[in-house]
């Protein structure tokens, strides 16, 4: 047997493996069917928040609870020190798009909070 046919076998021994996987999860997705209504409700009865991903700091725990000044609360041009906080955005709830020229809209250029005048 060639070495090339050796690194056949193996590559399709891995191929085969890997949908395998994909068989093995639908079946257990479809065991565990009646189990999720269950846990819904329970989730709901206990009023738990969403599942925390990342153990490093608060708004990447909980982004649904988070708010949009959290990861700057040492200082407001501060650097993410948290590697996670560049893996996940703020949730669409908290994040509010305005047109450029809104009224609503802050910019620093307009010198907001410039005290030199």
């Amino acid at each position: 047997m060639r070495p090339a046919d050796r690194a056949m076998v193996l590559l399709l021994a891995g191929i085969g493996a890997f949908g395998l996987c994909f068989v093995d999860a639908a079946r257990l997705r479809a065991a565990a069917g009646a189990d999720e209504a269950e846990r819904t409700r329970l989730v709901a009865q206990l009023r738990l928040t969403d599942l925390a991903l990342f153990t490093e700091a608060r708004y990447t725990r909980h982004p649904s609870q988070a708010d949009l000044h959290s990861a700057f609360q040492d200082h407001p041009l501060a650097l993410e020190h948290f590697p996670t906080g560049s893996l996940i955005s703020p949730p669409a709830g908290l994040v509010k798009v305005m047109p450029p020229g809104n009224p609503e809209a802050v910019s620093l250029a307009d010198g907001v909070g410039d005290t030199a005048k």
